[in-house]
């Protein structure tokens, strides 16, 4: 069995990672063996963030090279650093029947998309504009022209919601978590995903059925 490519993203600020570290990874026993895909990135770390934990961070050439020797899933240029997932990262995993979780762009959910549309895919919203500026400059990591951009950029991923499979709202933050929850064990609980549970509860009813037709206990 193929495991599950989950997507999941969302306008810069909306929550998405800390929905995933909380909800999701390590957290449940229903959820054993989700994986987190952890992207590249030519970025800087932020404070607190490990090289390996939360991203790999690479220098640009480095990347560069990854893209040439087609080694991305996805890629992009994400507010003028690059950021994408290695397919090593990714598909030996699924390939085992794990199910793997990408913390991704709206760029990148497209490329993934268009590659691997068996993937399912999550778009976290924001309750209002109101409410993303203040989580934005709640992290004071962007400048006034950061903040500008990643405000305007968005209203454009907002606006492709109809390419994702669920769309949620994070106006709670517990909520939310129940919510992200439920849909990765709802894709869990899919008929394809339990054909092997179901043949051996069928084997077992069958067995004790020609136990009892032939008189056995």
């Amino acid at each position: 069995m193929t495991g599950t490519l989950l997507i999941v993203s969302a306008p810069s600020g909306a929550g998405k990672t800390t929905l995933i570290q909380r909800a999701l990874v390590g957290r449940d026993p229903e959820l054993e063996g989700l994986l987190f895909s952890v992207s590249h990135t030519t970025r800087d770390p932020r404070p607190g963030e490990v090289d390996g934990r939360d991203y790999h961070f690479v220098d640009e050439g480095v990347f560069r090279q990854m893209v040439i020797e087609d080694e991305f899933l996805e890629w992009a240029d994400v507010y003028g650093q690059l950021k994408g997932t290695s397919k090593a990262a990714v598909l030996p995993h699924l390939g085992e029947g794990r199910d793997v979780i990408l913390d991704i762009d709206v760029q990148g959910a497209a490329q993934v998309l268009e590659s691997y549309p068996q993937a399912e895919s999550v778009l976290i919203l924001p309750p209002s504009y109101a409410e993303l500026e203040r989580r934005i400059r709640d992290r004071g990591v962007d400048t006034a022209d950061q903040l500008a951009r990643r405000l305007a950029l968005s209203l454009s991923a907002i606006e492709r919601y109809e390419m994702y499979g669920y769309v949620m709202i994070n106006d709670d933050l517990t909520r939310a978590q129940e919510a992200l929850r439920a849909i990765l064990i709802a894709i869990r609980h899919r008929r394809e995903r339990q054909t092997e549970r179901v043949a051996e509860v069928l084997r077992d009813f069958r067995d004790a059925l020609s136990r009892a037709d032939s008189g056995g206990v």
